[in-house]
């Protein structure tokens, strides 16, 4: 019944900056955290970044320092922020959201976005 959207995937040079977008619909629905995680070909899917309902943010080492998540509540968005990008960042970019309810905690997840960064 929920369905995230991503976007803002693309093409890039290393040393570049890119944007990523996800955003949950129905509008109505409450989301308690959201993410992004990533699989490159022949590559398990791993945790990108995570922020929390209170805003609080986790890090994959990989992303620390380089990439920067946040998300717009009034928006059911949450956005990624990636700069300096590297060749192996290259990846399927999967957005993640975690909900709370009464009497089930579902985890939804997006199509995915292709991030590509050439050296």
């Amino acid at each position: 019944q929920v369905q995230l959207v991503e976007s803002g995937g693309g093409l890039v040079q290393a040393g570049g900056s890119l944007r990523l977008s996800c955003t949950a619909s129905p509008s109505s629905v409450s989301i308690n955290a959201m993410g992004w995680y990533r699989q490159a070909p022949g590559k398990q899917r791993e945790l990108v970044a995570l922020i929390s309902s209170e805003s609080s943010t986790t890090y994959a080492d990989s992303a620390k320092g380089r990439f920067t998540i946040s998300r717009d509540n009034a928006k059911n968005t949450v956005y990624l922020h990636m700069n300096n990008l590297k060749p192996e960042d290259t990846a399927v970019y999967y957005c993640y959201a975690h909900i709370t309810y009464q009497f089930s905690n579902p985890n939804y997840w997006g199509q995915g976005t292709q991030v590509t960064v050439s050296s």
